[in-house]
Parts: C-alpha cells; structure tokens; sequence
C-alpha cells in the first residue's frame, strides 16, 4: 500500500508555491463529532483532497476534525462536496473563508491523527464537549458588546491578542490553550451573573472553552459563530460596525489579516508601534516575534545581534549548536510596554 504523505522537501514545495499562480482559497473548518476509526477516515480523506490540490494543515482525533486549508478557487464545490460527503456529521458543515488572500497560505498538506483536535489539558471523564454555550452571529455579537454586563474573554494566546481584539476583551495571557482553561475559571470565578461571550480565531477553541464553562457551572455563556474569521465576514456584509481592532493572526505563512487600520502592539525590538509577526530568520532561534520594516533591515530579520551573527555561521556550525538544544516552539513573551532587543538562546 502506498504511502499517504508527502515526501518532497520543504524548499522544494515552498519554490512551487511561489511559482504557482493558480488562484487559490483559503479556509478553515472544524467539527466535534465521534469518529471511531480516525486513521482510515484520515487516509480516505487525504487521498480525495490530494487529488483535488488542497494544502494546508489537517488534524482529526476521536473528538473530531480540525482544518486550516488551502485549495484551488476552481475546486471549492468540489471541496464542498469532498467534506460533506465524508460523515454524516461534516454535512453542510459551515466553512470559514479567509478575509484577505495577501500571500500564499500554504505549501504542502499535512495531515495528522492525534489524541484530541484541540489539546485542552482535561483529565475529567465526565466532561462532555457537546454541552456548549450558545452561538451569537454578528448582530448579536455587537449588541452583546454593548451591554456592560456582559464580558467578552479572548481564548486565544497571548501574541494573538495582542496585535488585535475585540473592544473591552479580557486576555487569557498564555501559550496554550490547555493552561487558559484554568485560568478563564480564576479569572471569571466571581462573575457567574454577567453574560460571558467567548471567542477566538474561527471558533473551535472558544466552543470548548463554553462546554468546560458550563461544565464548571456556568450558565450564561455565548461564543461568537465561526470566530473572528466570520463575524468579520458577515458584519462586512451586513454594513455593521466591526468591533474586532487591529490584525488576526493566523496561522500559515500570512500570519495575520488585516481587520482595521488600528495598530495594537509594538515593535519587540525598538518599541515603534507595528503589528507584524515575523520568525527569527536565524533557523538555529525561530522565535515568534514582532518587528517593524527599520529593525528588520537593521537585524537583517533576526531577533537579535546574537541571531545576526549564528545566520551568518556555515551551516555544519549551526547544526553543531542545534545539538542538545532545545528546539521547542519559541515565542516572544511581553511583559511590559517598553520593548527591549529580544534575548535569544539560541
């Protein structure tokens, strides 16, 4: 039996990619529902999208599918179908289409079967993710806005909130989303008579995070309808006030759609407002990290002098360094307004 993955190389896809100009999609979906054989609905799957040229990254569990996709604009029926037609459950699924199409998303299908589509951290057998709070489209969601009784709690990390959020929004500052569940319960834990609406990027997050809400004896609680991704599409539509500033950040090669002119956050690296994410270009760091045009010619793209010099090392002196280190995601973590050149281990 053939093997069900790619097996070119990550230069070679990206230089395609780029080369491509067949117009293209991007979208996201996700779907909590049971699925008792999560490797052979993932090599069924893989096979029709492969043969309809999607991209993009897929993760299916026991709980569910998660995706954030790439395909080609010609085949979105077909994709339509594809989806539809693989569970009962996925049938007229809603899909989040990207806001803005800047750069190409991404380069290559990955697709992955994993312990839980979204890792949450919980231990308790009696928690049900079905048991949600209830859905507010984008009407709703600026009249809920607008009341004070009600809080809006952001369920996405902390680099996301800060380059944008709806107005008001409480922060959850953390990496992961299995560390915020707690938290949200610290944080909210004396405001069981406000209305909670939650939220983050297209909507699978924050819908668990209300089911582990209600589950923890909350009763008032309301998440925003396929996340930012659509409550901005259909407010565009509808000619509502968008109430969601600055940029959402996304996670493909975008790293960000532009939501309104409003600039948030701040250079990590000089201070200067600015809203860009950027990886180290220094392979050997890779930290996460936001830097405007001036530092990133100054830096030749890196966080720090420190990564200027290793980028310049031949690459045999590079994996030297690598050894033993620890190569785990890397993120810049603001602690205070003032920006300082980021520290690197690399």
């Amino acid at each position: 039996m053939s093997v069900l993955h790619n097996k070119v190389s990550n230069r070679e896809l990206k230089a395609a990619a780029r080369q491509d100009t067949t117009p293209r999609t991007t979208i996201s979906f996700y779907k909590y529902f049971d699925i008792a054989n999560p490797q052979e609905f993932r090599d069924n799957l893989y096979r029709q999208f492969v043969s309809i040229g999607v991209l993009g990254r897929v993760y299916i569990a026991t709980e569910g599918i998660n995706a954030q996709i790439s395909v080609p604009t010609a085949n979105v029926q077909q994709l339509k179908d594809v989806i539809s037609n693989a569970a009962p459950e996925l049938a007229g699924i809603r899909l989040n289409f990207a806001i803005e199409e800047s750069a190409p998303s991404f380069w290559v299908l990955r697709m992955k079967v994993r312990e839980k589509i979204v890792a949450d951290g919980i231990t308790d057998p009696t928690f049900s993710v079905t048991n949600t709070g209830e859905y507010l489209k984008a009407g709703e969601v600026n009249q809920m806005i607008a009341d004070p009784d009600t809080l809006f709690v952001d369920m996405r990390n902390h680099y996301e909130y800060e380059v944008g959020h709806f107005e008001g929004a409480i922060a959850v500052p953390s990496n992961t989303f299995s560390e915020q569940l707690p938290m949200a319960l610290d944080i909210l834990a004396d405001k069981k008579d406000h209305n909670i609406v939650m939220y983050c990027t297209g909507g699978i997050r924050c819908e668990k995070a209300t089911a582990y809400l209600k589950h923890n004896g909350f009763d008032n609680v309301y998440h925003v309808e396929g996340g930012i991704i659509e409550y901005v599409r259909r407010a565009k539509e509808q000619g509502l006030d968008i109430k969601f500033k600055g940029k959402n950040f996304v996670f493909d090669e975008r790293m960000g759609e532009r939501i309104t002119d409003d600039v948030l956050a701040a250079c990590h690296q000089c201070g200067q407002p600015c809203d860009n994410h950027y990886n180290c270009a220094n392979d050997n760091c890779h930290q996460l990290f936001i830097q405007c045009d001036s530092c990133r010619a100054a830096y030749d793209g890196c966080c720090s002098a420190q990564c200027v010099e290793i980028a310049k090392l031949p690459e045999a002196t590079k994996r030297e360094l690598r050894k033993g280190a620890d190569n785990g995601s890397r993120i810049f973590a603001t602690n205070s307004a003032t920006a300082q050149p980021v520290a690197s281990n690399a």
